[in-house]
């Protein structure tokens, strides 16, 4: 008897636990009324009840699980379960046996979160004073003036020897160090900017509160001017090439702006930095033309980007090779590297934008002989995505037609997994999902093609797609973290970040995406780190030595400002 009635303890014990393990994945931040709203329950008993209850302690809903999913990694099973049918705005609870979570359902449920999102890149301004009028807690001093830039040995030229300086003020730190890289900088912008151009009238009540907001132009516009005015810095006037990045020669300590010491150094000019540049300078000038606050700005735009386009086909094979050219010049430098062997993609991109800007002929023979055979999701590294996106909303030709029949493949092909998907997402199935970046470049670039497709293919059918890929950004994930800083009931709070890491304020800047699950973890042997658990999808530290998966940058926060400003001017 006594055997048995330990035995019964155990049971009862194991029972209570498992209980106690059930855990539960969902958009933290919130849920459209009138969208999907799904919650993932993992540790589920058979016998467990479902309920949802509103704030009154009402029960508005008996869901059940509309289907199983086993993870292909962990092998834990999970549930979904869809309470899409709770409508009314307000603060509901789920109750799973003895586990409770509260979830929400907002109108305009991502327009802060969005907002932050955009505002980080006033937080990262260099070159300025970040007011408190505009920043609150968050306000420093100008770090970072770069008036005075010096010509790296690798950059000399006959009218700008070695040594000699240059000024290259403005611009955004570009993610947890404080460089600037043409390269990212171009892709960052240009995803913005299409992201402007699909929803003008949204955007031009939208009110981030920064220096610019009383004038004329929507406060969107007027962050990527900002950066946009540094770039036209880094062009050689001499001969229209573009420097690769405005660099120090060794990564900074944690330490905040205004503390740095070490020289900053314009380095060789690229074919790729150069392509980039003249890609974002015609997107730009087509976009400014007319703009009375920046009057003068699109024609110099235009200019820059033709003589660009000239230089680099004069220099097709000056690609970026960091090793190499330490090896020849000092001081070495060991930042970013943006590196790439080929330059295609920054060909069709550069060639698109020049010809959607000018109708010239020219450049349309340039874009027929470096189209792309398949539609791929742009990153800085592969930017014809963004040419494909541009010819989307362009006038008909053939061109268009065949990025249109690209992006479709694409498209359906993406959507194709979700109703076998762990987390009710077209993104986080595979491992090859998961990487340096990967919440970015493969979960939120996902999103806005699959909202391309959404308007220029079939209208209706792909949005709650990209909705999905929000939702899995905001917690329905493997590790329960709304990735973005500052939102959701569990969120980073130690991104690799310097400014952020240093200002004293324990709390990060909000409006920050990190890097995510990164199977790699590149970092953990020389930041002496030890990650949670190796599975793909759940290989991510919240700490600040994690810069392979806990790191910022501007390309990463730029998709994020796309998809959910794209789609909160959907769902509004």
């Amino acid at each position: 008897m006594r055997r048995l009635f330990i035995l019964g303890l155990i049971l009862c014990f194991v029972r209570v636990y498992a209980k106690d393990e059930t855990k539960v994945f969902f958009n933290q931040v919130g849920y459209y009324p009138h969208q999907e709203k799904v919650l993932v329950v993992e540790g589920l008993q058979v016998n467990d009840k479902m309920k949802v209850t509103n704030a009154d302690g009402q029960v508005v809903l008996t869901p059940t699980v509309t289907r199983t999913a086993v993870s292909p990694w962990s092998k834990r099973k999970r549930y979904i379960v869809n309470v899409s049918s709770i409508q009314r705005p307000g603060t509901y609870t789920l109750h799973c046996g003895r586990y409770n979570t509260d979830f929400r359902v907002v109108p305009q449920a991502l327009h802060d979160v969005s907002v932050a999102a955009l505002k980080l890149f006033y937080l990262i301004r260099s070159g300025v004073p970040v007011e408190k009028e505009y920043a609150g807690m968050y306000a420093r001093p100008a770090g970072h003036p770069d008036t005075r830039v010096f010509i790296h040995p690798s950059a000399a030229s006959v009218e700008r020897p070695a040594g000699s300086i240059i000024s290259s003020p403005l611009g955004w730190y570009d993610a947890g160090d404080y460089n600037k890289y043409i390269v990212n900088s171009a892709f960052s912008v240009a995803i913005m900017f299409q992201a402007y151009e699909q929803n003008k009238a949204y955007f031009s009540n939208l009110d981030t509160n920064i220096p610019e907001s009383r004038n004329s132009t929507p406060d969107i516009l007027d962050e990527l001017m900002f950066n946009l005015r540094w770039m036209l810095t880094m062009q050689d006037p001499n001969d229209g090439g573009v420097y690769h990045k405005l660099t120090t020669p060794n990564f900074e300590d944690f330490i905040i702006p205004i503390d740095c010491r070490q020289p900053r150094y314009v380095v060789a000019k690229s074919v790729t930095a150069t392509l980039d540049f003249a890609a974002v300078m015609a997107q730009a000038s087509r976009i400014m033309k007319g703009n009375r606050d920046y009057a003068e700005f699109s024609l110099q735009a235009e200019i820059a980007a033709r003589q660009a386009y000239v230089w680099a086909k004069k220099h097709e094979q000056a690609f970026y090779k960091q090793e190499i050219l330490n090896s020849n010049f000092q001081p070495a430098v060991l930042t970013g590297t943006y590196g790439d062997n080929q330059a295609s993609d920054e060909r069709f991109w550069a060639a698109t934008e020049l010809y959607l800007l000018t109708a010239d002929e020219a450049y349309l023979k340039d874009v027929r002989s470096f189209m792309p055979e398949r539609f791929n999701v742009p990153t800085w590294g592969n930017v014809a995505g963004l040419a494909a996106f541009s010819w989307l909303a362009a006038p008909d030709c053939d061109v268009r037609k065949t990025m249109l029949a690209q992006l479709k493949a694409y498209a359906d092909a993406t959507v194709a997994v979700v109703p076998s998907s762990c987390f009710q997402s077209s993104f986080g199935n595979q491992p090859r999902d998961f990487g340096w970046g990967c919440l970015a470049e493969g979960c939120c670039c996902s999103g806005v093609a699959l909202l391309y497709a959404d308007r220029y293919i079939a209208q209706g059918h792909y949005l709650h797609y990209a909705l999905q890929n929000a939702d899995y950004l905001m917690g329905r994930n493997a590790t329960g973290y709304c990735f973005i800083t500052g939102f959701g009931v569990k969120s980073p709070q130690h991104p690799h970040h310097r400014i952020s890491a240093s200002d004293g304020i324990d709390a990060p800047f909000p409006g920050m995406l990190v890097g995510g699950p990164n199977p790699g973890q590149q970092d953990r042997e020389s930041g002496n780190l030890s990650y949670p658990s190796n599975y793909p999808d759940e290989s991510y530290l919240d700490d600040v030595g994690s810069y392979a998966s806990n790191e910022v940058a501007i390309n990463w926060n730029a998709s994020l400002v796309a998809l959910l400003f794209w789609l909160d001017a959907e769902l509004q």
